[in-house]
């Protein structure tokens, strides 16, 4: 597999002090599937959801600072579904990143 090249929106979920639980997978094309989920300081359920192609290269990344009513567990499932859904495209990417993959 290759190094995933991460953008900014990872940067600021970035917080190695922060216990989190994580969710990894390929699919058959070589798009990678990153899922993190953990804890804020305040106790906030936070998310990470990232795509990324055969080359490393980001697709898409998005950031729930906050996932009210969530626990980690049920957080990490529904980002599972979303990553799963978007990368096989059965949920549109937001317009913003479809752009940008065309250009």
């Amino acid at each position: 597999m290759l190094m995933r090249v991460r953008e900014e929106t990872y940067w600021q979920w970035a917080d190695a002090h922060l216990h989190s639980r994580s969710h990894d997978e390929v699919l058959s094309d070589g798009t990678t599937l990153d899922v993190q989920v953990r804890l804020s300081r305040l106790g906030a359920t936070q998310l990470f959801l990232g795509l990324y192609a055969g080359d490393g290269r980001a697709l898409l990344e998005e950031y729930y600072p906050a996932r009210p009513g969530e626990t980690m567990t049920r957080a990490l499932v529904w980002g599972v579904d979303r990553a799963r859904a978007m990368a096989t495209g059965a949920l549109p990417l937001p317009q913003s990143r479809r752009q940008r993959r065309q250009a």
